[in-house]
């Protein structure tokens, strides 16, 4: 197994069809709801390389991608998969490490969050620097709370009239990190070969 964790770009897009589906099971096998995205959206983000991909030779192994809210003040890595065959072998962890560093160097100053029920995750962004924050301390942006609806406890999301839901709110922001500069292109090169 040799498994290589890439910016996504326009040699990638051949694989959308196939992260949409994962994001798919993934969503229906915790029973929440990773946003439903169009193949086309997964392709505008790989060739505007705001995306992460996860290789073994061709075979398709994960994803991840990045999206912006709020006038750019906030950055959510979004639709985190694995491939069932590569799971528990820190695909993951790296996938979100790739993601998140690459955010930071596209938006150095933006406030870097996610929502989750998985605990593996609180587990990786807690390493990151992240720390969860009630939901008041995310975005307010509505087209970001409008992509929890394909969630099945949308309903209780809205019953808290957005401040709680099953999700755990993580933020990792810059200000509280004034010693960790982003990463420029140049070690993240480096970094790619150690992955």
């Amino acid at each position: 197994m040799n498994v290589r964790i890439l910016v996504a770009n326009t040699s990638h897009t051949g694989y959308t069809e196939h992260i949409c589906e994962l994001m798919y099971i993934s969503a229906l096998e915790r029973g929440t709801g990773i946003a439903r995205r169009s193949p086309e959206y997964i392709k505008e983000k790989m060739i505007s390389q705001k995306a992460v991909i996860a290789l073994d030779g061709k075979h398709l192994v994960g994803f991840s991608y990045i999206e912006t809210w709020s006038h750019r003040s906030f950055v959510a890595n979004s639709g985190l998969i694995v491939d069932h065959a590569y799971r528990h072998l820190g695909i993951a962890s790296r996938i979100k490490r790739k993601i998140f560093y690459l955010s930071r160097e596209l938006y150095p100053n933006a406030k870097i969050f996610g929502i989750t029920t998985g605990a593996a995750v609180m587990k990786i962004n807690s390493k990151l620097g992240y720390r969860p924050v009630p939901f008041s301390e995310l975005t307010q942006d509505e087209a970001f709370w409008e992509g929890c609806k394909g969630c099945r406890n949308y309903d209780i999301l809205m019953r808290n009239e957005k401040r709680m839901c099953l999700c755990t709110g993580m933020l990792y922001d810059p200000a509280a990190h004034p010693a960790r500069k982003p990463v420029k292109q140049k070690t993240q090169v480096k970094e790619n070969n150690t992955l």
